[in-house]
């Protein structure tokens, strides 16, 4: 299988398929990334990212991976998205506003059981930039110096963040549900929830 970055070599020197083939790989993955962060519009915001892509496709010199490219171009897609349809829109901050502020009702993504459907909810109550952290982290999984390009923050300070955002996750999770049982059964199995999450992304 050919790399992303020979993919998009080939499509910079004109093969239109190798784009395709490019973008077609990451799909599935933006469409994972937007279900917990949408209650509807999940295509159009794939699309966008897609059309965003395409448009500045030979601004990435390589630095870093195309992975990380793909999941930047997103999460601006995401926070313009927000913008636009935010009563606060000049104020708005995804360091300390999270999705169940700005959307409050359910996400396009269900879980299958009891603890991803706790973990999901969960993750929306954190701000949106510690959710987008975890995300990257646990369902890619990006390392902390892929997801500092995403979200334009040092390698260090993403691993200060990822703690952080792990320490406001199990406090959103304990909110979310007042059973002992189902509280610690989510905590436990974090890791193993977010591989069956990864794995079931529709």
């Amino acid at each position: 299988m050919r790399t992303d970055d020979e993919l998009l070599g080939a499509w910079r020197e004109g093969d239109s398929a190798s784009g395709e083939a490019l973008l077609e790989r990451y799909v599935v993955r933006l469409s994972r990334f937007f279900r917990n962060k949408a209650s509807s519009g999940v295509e159009d915001l794939i699309q966008t990212t897609l059309l965003g892509l395409l448009e500045a496709r030979d601004r990435y010199r390589g630095e870093g991976s195309f992975r990380a490219f793909v999941f930047s171009v997103a999460f601006n897609t995401l926070r313009t998205h927000y913008r636009k349809v935010g009563r606060d829109a000049d104020r708005m901050d995804f360091g300390v506003t999270s999705l169940h502020d700005l959307a409050p009702g359910p996400s396009a993504m269900l879980g299958a059981v009891e603890e991803e459907q706790t973990l999901l909810a969960a993750l929306r109550r954190i701000p949106v930039e510690h959710q987008v952290l975890l995300e990257l982290y646990f369902w890619e999984p990006l390392s902390a110096a892929e997801i500092g390009a995403v979200l334009g923050a040092p390698e260090g300070t993403v691993r200060t963040r990822i703690r952080r955002a792990k320490a406001l996750l199990e406090q959103e999770i304990a909110a979310v549900t007042d059973d002992p049982r189902l509280r610690q059964s989510t905590l436990s199995g974090l890791d193993d929830w977010a591989a069956a999450i990864k794995a079931h992304p529709h």
